[in-house]
């Protein structure tokens, strides 16, 4: 037996060669074995398509589309520094790559979905700007000068106002701020014009009464072959006869509660009926320039207003009014009077010479039907 060896022992020359090569093997197998590498382009990839998902406005115009690319993008980051913390040659980053694209194609996507929305709302918010434009035009043809509750009044001003706001809005491409508020002017608006509508239309079922005084005054302007007046008080027009035939036409100016008849004394109403001059005034007799009284309360308003106290439609306190004239002093655009027919005092010059004390004056709502008028 050789000495210093023991049987079974491996030689100590044998180790040292055994160690090398394995050394050797560990150098070659980390030299030459491929280490997983991050799919860097594939998030860098990801990362500008959700930059220009949001330049798009898919943050604000296709949020579930854009959340759903920003979850994919944080699970490809969450993935990605879970196998940063593995051995190198036991990373797999397949996860990463691929949350990465579902990223990217959720991002391309809602970036698409967000121009497409963009185009729509755009196109609805300016449809709708000019549907609610052509709506005050025509509540300003049709109540500019009627006298509207204030509470509706007070409706159309905020669904103007909120409509201005909604087009600087829209102007700026701030479209979920314009459709907002745009929404709520259009509510404002189209119920405060339904609510206009339905009372002229209850106020116009009168029509047919003022049609038949408007022949009878016309009628008899022409038997007479004289002068008669008809007061249109929602047009504002005071018009003339002579002999059955149109001679002047003038602005008029009524009483601020114009609409309807008038039914005491104080209501700032111009009655409805058929009257007759009975007295004119000089410039040194009334304050209004020149006038020409009617004779209101005529028999038929006082017996209406009798009737009206007796029914409790009106307290025994009221008192019916009178004094309504036609008279100077006018020009000034808006309804001012206490209940009587305003002219300029250069036109007040004219009807005074012409009108002779007896003159028939028709005042009616309106001389021609709700179908003429909504479609002037």
């Amino acid at each position: 037996m050789t000495k210093g060896f023991f049987k079974g022992e491996v030689p100590r020359h044998i180790l040292i060669i055994s160690a090398i090569a394995g050394l050797i093997t560990l150098v070659g197998f980390l030299l030459f074995y491929p280490v997983p590498s991050p799919p860097v382009s594939k998030m860098e990839h990801a990362r500008k398509t959700l930059s220009n998902a949001r330049k798009e406005g898919a943050d604000t115009y296709s949020t579930t589309l854009f959340t759903e690319a920003i979850e994919y993008y944080d699970s490809a980051m969450t993935n990605w520094r879970s196998e940063n913390m593995r051995f190198i040659y036991s990373r797999d980053y397949n996860k990463v790559s691929f949350y990465a694209g579902l990223s990217s194609d959720k991002a391309e996507l809602a970036a698409e979905d967000s121009k497409n929305t963009l185009s729509e709302l755009e196109t609805r918010l300016k449809q709708k700007i000019g549907a609610l434009n052509v709506l005050i035009t025509e509540i300003n043809e049709l109540f500019t000068s009627y006298p509207l509750a204030y509470e509706v009044r007070n409706r159309i001003s905020k669904g103007k106002m909120l409509l201005k706001e909604s087009e600087i809005a829209f102007n700026n491409r701030q479209y979920l701020q314009a459709d907002r508020k745009m929404t709520d002017a259009e509510t404002l608006l189209t119920t405060s014009f339904e609510n206009a509508s339905s009372n002229l239309k209850s106020y116009f079922k009168s029509y047919p009464e003022w049609r038949k005084w408007i022949n009878q005054t016309i009628a008899e302007s022409r038997q007479d072959s004289g002068y008669s007046i008809i007061i249109d008080k929602f047009s504002r027009k005071c018009v003339i006869y002579f002999n059955g035939i149109k001679k002047y036409q003038y602005n008029a100016e009524l009483g601020r509660n114009w609409v309807g008849d008038k039914r005491v004394s104080g209501d700032k109403a111009t009655p409805e009926g058929m009257y007759k001059i009975i007295r004119k005034f000089k410039s040194d007799s009334t304050k209004y320039y020149k006038a020409l009284l009617l004779d209101y309360p005529n028999n038929e308003d006082t017996a209406k207003f009798i009737s009206d106290i007796a029914k409790g439609i009106l307290p025994v306190s009221a008192k019916i009014g009178g004094m309504i004239e036609i008279h100077g002093n006018g020009g000034k655009g808006v309804d001012w009077t206490e209940g009587c027919i305003a002219l300029t005092d250069r036109e007040m010059d004219t009807v005074f010479k012409i009108i002779e004390i007896g003159t028939p004056v028709t005042i009616v709502g309106s001389m021609y039907n709700l179908q003429h008028v909504l479609n002037r």
